[in-house]
């Protein structure tokens, strides 16, 4: 056997070896995933963590296990709570988020998530840019066209409540804005942020007829368009669309509760 032969027979050889190779790697790679999904349904999160993180690192190209890390570690973060281990939970989810992207861009459960962690971080232009890709890929996704009507609401409510204040107004004293120029000025920045969000409700709506908390913030909303009218006249007419919407929440809260009651 010449060399010609015997090289040829031993790059056949290292090919076997190297795919048994990464055939086992890929068998211990689910391993670990089973191993850290019993761990997950269980609530056993950092363990899970551990056998995720194994499961990435044996087979990186292994989505499943990605998801399943990235969400182990948004599990263990709790919204509101400012501490160093709680910040690190949140960057470690977003990161392997990211990651997961990258390997499916389309990846519904990952900008979900994205756009939930920011929300919960008030962080509402990042979690507003995420909710609204995700509607583009999933356009019957009611929650996200709910949140950006809460988003929506957010943004308006704290300028809203400071001008009250700045002119004397109480939070509850009926409208509008006493100040002309402070209501034209707030229109500018408010109105966009109010029509937009009304029709991110109404699309939520559209897909489930019976979502009273978008009916609620429907109401909300006219509420606020209210304090920007011009007049007494269109702030009631408003705030009789609001009482219109906030009947309509409960009618439909009470309906479903009923129902829920009888099954």
């Amino acid at each position: 056997m010449n060399w010609r032969t015997t090289s040829k027979l031993l790059i056949v050889v290292l090919a076997a070896l190297a795919l048994a190779g990464m055939g086992c790697q890929k068998l211990k790679a689910r391993d670990r995933l089973n191993k850290g999904v019993q761990a997950f349904r269980a609530g056993a999160y950092p363990t899970a963590v551990e056998y995720f993180k194994e499961a990435v690192s044996l087979d990186p190209t292994f989505l499943t296990s990605r998801e399943y890390l990235a969400m182990a570690y948004f599990m263990q973060y709790v919204p509101g709570a400012m501490s160093p281990e709680n910040e690190r939970l949140a960057q470690a989810a977003h990161d392997e988020f990211m990651k997961v992207l990258d390997m499916n861009p389309k990846n519904s459960v990952a900008m979900a998530t994205l756009a939930q962690l920011y929300f919960s971080e008030k962080k509402f232009d990042e979690a507003q840019d995420w909710y609204r890709k995700l509607t583009t890929i999933d356009p019957t996704n009611k929650t996200a066209y709910y949140t950006l009507g809460v988003i929506a609401w957010t943004k308006v409510f704290q300028p809203l409540m400071e001008k009250r204040a700045e002119l004397g107004m109480k939070p509850d004293e009926p409208g509008p804005i006493k100040d002309k120029k402070a209501r034209e000025e707030l229109r500018t920045t408010c109105l966009p942020l109010i029509d937009q969000g009304m029709q991110d409700l109404q699309k939520a709506l559209s897909i489930d007829p019976h979502y009273d908390d978008a009916m609620s913030y429907m109401n909300l909303l006219y509420r606020e368009r209210a304090d920007l009218t011009d007049s007494s006249e269109a702030y009631r007419k408003d705030t009789q669309e609001a009482d219109s919407w906030l009947d309509k929440a409960l009618a439909t809260k009470k309906e479903m509760g009923e129902k829920a009651a009888k099954k």
